[in-house]
């Protein structure tokens, strides 16, 4: 898939859904792992609209979180995911949270490296992130994750990869 492509399919998906009210949320992240491969992804979100463990100050919420991009190493590799994401966060609707998930991706390729080598397109995708959610209506949401991916041994080889990312997320309500 050449960047071009990606780029206007990952645009007008966001336009439509954007005038459709359909998504809560967009997010933009960039972030480097191991063996020198970067990453940036486009993301959309839509929150579950149910809280958990409701206490005066804090509860567990969360929101699935669809997202492409591309990886950048020994090869260009893009990523397309979709993960269950849960949030502990303030009641408020803004503040400090912090957030864990396991999600699926596909990888339009295997070379992560040239010393690193996945043995299939679908990996696992978890991430453990922390962040600060601001703003008059709680819309802006700055956070880091630490995310690994992997196939879980269901092929080998299985080297995994391991990526610091910094994200930034606009709400829409």
């Amino acid at each position: 898939m050449n960047n071009k492509l990606l780029g206007i399919s990952a645009a007008a998906l966001l336009a439509v859904s954007v005038q459709a009210k359909a998504i809560d949320g967009v997010s933009v992240e960039a972030g480097s792992g191991n063996n020198s491969v970067d990453l940036w992804r486009l993301g959309a979100q839509w929150n579950w609209q149910k809280q958990w463990f409701r206490g005066q100050e804090w509860h567990v919420g969360g929101y699935w979180d669809a997202q492409i991009g591309q990886w950048h190493g020994a090869s260009h590799i893009t990523d397309i995911g979709l993960t269950p994401v849960f949030r502990l966060e303030k009641n408020a609707g803004y503040g400090l949270y912090a957030e864990g998930a396991i999600g699926f991706h596909y990888l339009s390729g295997k070379n992560i490296s040239t010393s690193k080598q996945f043995s299939t397109n679908f990996q696992f995708g978890d991430h453990i992130g922390a962040g600060y959610r601001f703003g008059d209506k709680g819309q802006y949401d700055l956070g880091i994750r630490l995310q690994h991916l992997s196939n879980a041994g269901i092929k080998h080889p299985n080297p995994g990869i391991n990526f610091g990312i910094l994200r930034f997320q606009y709400n829409f309500q």
